[in-house]
């Protein structure tokens, strides 16, 4: 690898060199930084130069980046950022905002989220836009740093535990979260189940018929993990991606399936639903918010944090005030 010297390096070709990265296109980055073409080709050449690497290579109508680009990206996004937001920074005023914002979401969080949401932003950014992707993964910081989302929204247990392991160990985390509530896992059924009538037992639980919700579709869970921790075992005859879903096909079916129990309610079929505990211990459910932490300051994320802070707290004021904690 060459050695760089970094007083004589031109922080100029850092900046077409994210515009380029961003768009995968040399047309569309020139336009973007108001440059022709061939400048913003001259720029790519001089760093290439100064780097040793090609950066990127010619794919289609657009451009591939190398891993070494690959690699560099993040950390010059990252700083660029921080120098605007230190010398300019960007006033961001709700009323006139006309922003728009990603969230990745599972649809039962949608659920007791974004009705308040949309009333915060009626009354205070008419202009703003909420757009609400499916949270098909339990990791989702790979979203982030790519920023397909500006905000992740849900249940994270290893990837939060992971993050305490790494700040406990000193070590440099490049995302932030914030707990918005704790909830629960419960055992849904129909109201004419042979089970419905009893108490459920482990015994029962294991020898029925399940649906599973799985986001990645993979047809086993933390219930699963949970079980074969006592060493045993339930059968998955289904798999669905949605908690709407499972609602739907429980009551309508001999399956059992595990719901928030703050969810039932609102899966429009509550009144055929019958809800029992679980027989056998889970953690509670803690419910993040989480970010990268390259957008901590951008005034306008740091509104979006607070104002699904404050539908979280609106949706779950009466039961679950106490483990809201304070805005980010």
């Amino acid at each position: 690898m060459m050695n760089v010297n970094f007083r004589t390096l031109d922080l100029n070709l850092l900046r077409v060199f994210d515009e380029v990265m961003a768009e995968r296109s040399l047309t569309r980055a020139a336009r973007n930084l108001s440059l022709t073409q061939p400048a913003v080709s001259n720029a790519l050449r001089r760093l290439r130069e100064t780097l040793g690497d090609e950066l990127v290579h010619r794919a289609g109508s657009g451009v591939e980046p190398t891993p070494r680009a690959l690699a560099l990206w993040p950390v010059v996004r990252d700083a660029l950022r921080h120098i605007q937001h230190a010398i300019a920074p960007t006033a961001f005023e709700p009323a006139q905002a006309d922003d728009s914002f990603v969230l990745a979401m599972a649809d039962a969080t949608a659920t007791e989220l974004i009705p308040g949401a949309v009333r915060l932003l009626e009354a205070e950014a008419p202009g703003v836009s909420l757009r609400v992707v499916p949270l098909n993964t339990r990791d989702p910081r790979g979203l982030l740093d790519k920023e397909s989302a500006d905000l992740a929204i849900g249940h994270f247990p290893a990837v939060m535990a992971d993050l305490t392991a790494r700040t406990q160990a000193g070590e440099a985390v490049p995302f932030e979260s914030h707990r918005l509530y704790v909830g629960r896992y419960v055992c849904v059924m129909r109201s004419g189940h042979p089970l419905a009538a009893q108490e459920l037992t482990l015994d029962a639980f294991c020898a029925a018929r399940h649906l599973l919700v799985s986001f990645s579709g993979r047809p086993w869970g933390f219930v699963d993990e949970a079980l074969e921790a006592i060493g045993r075992r339930r059968r998955i005859v289904l798999t669905v991606n949605q908690f709407f879903t499972a609602g739907k096909v429980v009551a309508d079916s001999d399956l059992l399936t595990v719901l928030p129990r703050h969810f039932v309610s609102s899966t429009g079929v509550s009144d055929g639903l019958v809800v029992r505990e679980l027989p056998l211990t889970l953690p509670l459910v803690h419910v993040d918010a989480l970010w990268h932490r390259r957008m901590q300051a951008a005034p306008g994320h740091m509104w979006l944090r607070d104002l699904i802070v404050r539908a979280a707290g609106d949706a779950f004021a009466r039961t679950l005030a106490e483990y809201v904690l304070p805005r980010a």
